[in-house]
């Protein structure tokens, strides 16, 4: 069976579907991001990249060694391909422009390493980023209010995966392709050109520490899902809980499942807990993309429009079915 590379099927896609040149040029750069990123994830505590760095980000989070170190791999790489006018990270108050004098044609935002907790135990954690169109028709440096689009106006988007292997998924709108990156050459073999969610869901996750945090439909929803065999659905459910968004969204496109981080009690004043622009919407372009749905328990994450570039939000994503089960005991 001929194998085909990352770098081939954005041929393909620039041949026959009219993918922009510049956006599969885009792609390979933070895909490279990526293998330079796995390297340091796996030489860990033999680099010395394990541990704090001593400083927060803009949430006010703590950064580990890595968090940093793969912030300045992925700006380095972007603002650096030709095609970018401006990138925002999870990792940075505000958007950095390129600083050019031509007109280039994309936006991207990021989280360099999604799933901090788990850098120092050696959990599967990974890189999640999505691409916008730059909305000025001329060199003009972007701000953060370019940012703010809805993530129906995404061109790309996609995570790579560093765990025993380090696997690429990446839609640009046309369903949901995975990879997976030879250590060997360094090169992303594609290994499900069709990447499918069914609708109904046998695994469910969500860290239940917050319950007495929770909102009632969110309560109501998992207390059914508990009852098993014995209750209302009538079916035994298995809750799994990695901590990283990226591993746990991996997981329901591979097998099937749904992923909640709702809204809680503790803090009224914030929305949820992940991230809309760098973290929600790729990650929901893909789940819709693969089968599955996204809510926040209220509406479509996908056309929320943004307020501030750091915007929390609640996230339900995965089988069909239970996203929308879930969604509808918010109306109630």
């Amino acid at each position: 069976m001929q194998q085909i590379t990352l770098s081939q099927m954005l041929a393909n896609e620039v041949k026959t579907n009219g993918l922009d040149e510049k956006l599969a040029r885009l792609i390979e750069t933070v895909a490279a991001c990526g293998v330079e990123i796995s390297s340091e994830v796996s030489c860990g505590a033999l680099m010395g990249v394990l541990g704090m760095a001593g400083s927060e980000n803009v949430q006010g989070e703590e950064q580990k060694k890595l968090d940093v170190i793969s912030n300045d791999i992925v700006t380095k790489a972007v603002l650096d391909s030709g095609v970018v006018a401006a990138c925002a990270s999870e990792e940075m108050d505000h958007c950095v422009a390129a600083g050019c004098e031509d007109r280039r044609p994309y936006l991207i935002c990021y989280d360099p390493l999604d799933g901090s907790s788990n850098i120092d135990i050696n959990v599967s954690i990974g890189t999640i980023f999505s691409i916008l169109p730059n909305p000025h028709e001329d060199a003009t440096a972007p701000e953060d209010a370019d940012f703010l689009q809805p993530g129906d106006r995404q061109l790309a988007a996609g995570y790579i995966m560093y765990g025993p292997q380090t696997q690429m998924a990446l839609t640009l709108g046309r369903g949901v392709v995975m990879f997976t990156l030879d250590p060997r050459t360094n090169t992303y073999i594609l290994t499900n050109d069709n990447v499918q969610v069914p609708e109904q869901a046998k695994e469910f996750a969500i860290n239940c520490s917050n319950k007495r945090h929770w909102e009632p439909p969110v309560a109501r929803y998992i207390d059914e899902l508990l009852a098993g065999k014995t209750g209302v659905r009538g079916k035994d459910y298995n809750m799994r809980w990695v901590a990283a968004m990226v591993a746990e969204v991996h997981r329901i496109l591979c097998r099937g499942g749904i992923f909640m981080y709702p809204k809680d009690n503790r803090d009224p004043s914030k929305p949820g807990k992940l991230r809309l622009m760098y973290e929600a919407n790729p990650m929901s372009w893909l789940m819709e993309q693969a089968g599955g749905r996204a809510t926040n328990g209220y509406e479509r994450i996908l056309s929320i429009k943004p307020e501030k570039l750091h915007q929390r939000v609640a996230v339900f994503l995965g089988a069909k079915e239970e996203v929308e089960r879930v969604t509808s005991y918010h109306a109630c």
